[in-house]
């Protein structure tokens, strides 16, 4: 359950989250960079040792079969996605590798992931598993000493990182993060952090008929000068003949009162249902609840007026 300590912990010391649920897939051999490149929304081609990119993997049509978060280690390339995702994943890229030197596997099983989010999250991290971070400051920028990798990921609107571990070593490394101070988080405040940092998520603000440009998320995922990617025509379209506009577009929404929204509540204008809310929290930033959902176009503006649950709500802003 939500926790207020956890919360004011999150802003002021460090949280540590287990991720453990989520997927993990490794690409190795020498063409496995120019492979993803060819496959994934990003440029990859750009991706060296040490650094990393946001992704998403479309339907010819332009729809989403995953977001990725993807991460050069030197000898092989890590593609971390929500959970469930990595198996059909794995098997999809699988079928896709003709003459290339790649291979895959779905990692999942071997590796726990441990997230330490929160401006001391650094300091805690080196204290606990004696891994200096000070050189990670762009997202995704990564280190790996012997079998553990730490990689940057401010995506909770606080400094953070994910510590990628051995299965068998993780317990361990958990230990020593809270002997060092991080407490540990519940998914319901790690869910409060993200919907208050408007970050969508990949089976709940995102699904495969999902266009990346109503979720907003061109901006971190999509490179618009590299060469082609499975879905680019799609894009390309939108972009440039309709100049980025889509029908709708992923919104934050301040509720001025009642109960948390629940997934799936619609969103009102006058007496015309406008969108539906994808997730919501009660949230301690603004003091009321808030949500995530998806409004048309002409609704997306921040300001604007609308209802939910009855609720008066307001635009807070469009997620990107």
């Amino acid at each position: 359950m939500f926790s207020d300590e956890q919360y004011r912990a999150a802003h002021t010391s460090a949280v540590m989250i287990d991720r453990t649920a989520s997927g993990t897939i490794a690409l190795f051999g020498g063409d496995r960079a120019s492979f993803l490149h060819a496959l994934v929304t990003n440029d990859i081609a750009k991706v060296t040792r040490g650094t990393g990119a946001y992704a998403a993997y479309l339907t010819p049509q332009g729809r989403m079969i995953s977001d990725m978060r993807i991460v050069e280690l030197g000898d092989r390339l890590l593609l971390s996605v929500e959970p469930g995702i990595a198996p059909g994943l794995a098997r999809r890229l699988d079928s896709l590798i003709f003459s290339e030197d790649v291979q895959i596997r779905n990692i999942s099983e071997d590796v726990d992931v441990i997230a330490v989010r929160g401006p001391s999250a650094m300091a805690m991290i080196q204290r606990a598993i004696g891994i200096t971070a000070a050189d990670l400051h762009a997202e995704y920028d990564n280190v790996t000493v012997d079998s553990v990798t730490i990689v940057r990921d401010d995506g909770l609107g606080v400094q953070g990182f994910d510590v990628f571990a051995p299965r068998n070593e993780a317990d361990a490394l958990r230990a020593r993060l809270v002997e060092a101070g991080v407490v540990r988080a519940s998914i319901e405040t790690a869910e409060t952090l993200r919907i208050e940092a408007g970050r969508p998520r990949f089976g709940v603000d995102m699904d495969t008929d999902t266009i990346p440009l109503e979720a907003g998320i061109e901006d971190r995922a999509i490179s618009f000068t590299k060469g082609c990617y499975v879905g680019q025509e799609v894009i390309i379209r939108v972009m440039h003949r309709g100049h980025g506009r889509v029908a709708r577009r992923l919104v934050s929404l301040v509720v001025a009162a009642g109960a948390v929204p629940s997934r799936g509540d619609a969103i009102v204008a006058g007496d015309r249902q406008v969108g539906e809310v994808t997730s919501a929290t009660a949230s301690p930033k603004h003091g009321s609840p808030l949500a995530l959902g998806y409004v048309q176009r002409d609704h997306a503006a921040p300001g604007t007026e609308l209802t939910v649950g009855g609720s008066q709500a307001r635009v807070y802003q469009t997620v990107n």
